[in-house]
C-alpha cells in the first residue's frame, strides 16, 4: 500500500478549497433577476407559441384538463420555475398558448404579485380599474391599454388591495 504523497494530495486539496469557496464567491447582495412580463409573453413563454416547443424548452409542465366551462378539450399547463402560474392552451391542434396567468416569479415594469393599484398606475399610466367582478370573484380588474404597454390585466384583491394575479393578455375566470 502506498501512502499519498503531498504531490498527489495537492490537486485534491485545491479542488476541495475551490468547492468550499464557491458559495462565498456568489453575490448574495445582488438579487436574482426577475422574469419580465410583457404584452407578448412571460420569460420565454410567448403568446401563440406551440405547447410542444415550450415543453421541450422546459418552460411548461405537462398539459392537464383546463377549465370545465371551456369544454372537454380545454387544456392548461403549469409554468415551470422560477415562474408560478399556468398557461391556457388553444383547443385546436397544434395546441398554442392563448392566455398566461402569473401568480408569482415575474414582474411587469416592476409591478408583481403583492403590488398595489398605485404602483400599477405609476408603471402604466391611463390604466382603469373595473369593479364588475368585485362581488362575484372578490377582485377588481386593472386593464392596461395597448397604448400604455398592454394588453395586460391585473387582479387586485378587494380585501387586501394587493395584486393577486397577472394575466397576459387578460385574466381567465373559471369558477
Amino acid at each position: 500500500m502506498s501512502a499519498m504523497t503531498p504531490r498527489r494530495l495537492l490537486p485534491a486539496l485545491v479542488l476541495a478549497a475551490a468547492l468550499a469557496a464557491a458559495p462565498a464567491l456568489a453575490r448574495p447582495d445582488r438579487p436574482a433577476a426577475t422574469a419580465k412580463i410583457t404584452a407578448k409573453g412571460v420569460d420565454g413563454v410567448r403568446l401563440g407559441a406551440s405547447y410542444t416547443s415550450l415543453r421541450l424548452a422546459h418552460k411548461l409542465a405537462k398539459a392537464v384538463r383546463g377549465c370545465e366551462l371551456a369544454g372537454p378539450r380545454a387544456r392548461a399547463a403549469a409554468l415551470r420555475a422560477p415562474l408560478h402560474g399556468f398557461a391556457d392552451l388553444t383547443q385546436s391542434r397544434p395546441r398554442k398558448v392563448a392566455t398566461i396567468i402569473v401568480t408569482g416569479g415575474a414582474k411587469a415594469r416592476g409591478v408583481g404579485v403583492g403590488g398595489t393599484f398605485a404602483q400599477i398606475k405609476a408603471a402604466f399610466p391611463g390604466t382603469k380599474l373595473s369593479h364588475a367582478t368585485d362581488d362575484m370573484f372578490g377582485i377588481s380588474v386593472a386593464r392596461v391599454k395597448t397604448s400604455a404597454g398592454g394588453p395586460i390585466s391585473f387582479a387586485v384583491s378587494t380585501k387586501s388591495h394587493k395584486v393577486t394575479e397577472i394575466g397576459v393578455p387578460r385574466l381567465a375566470f373559471c369558477e
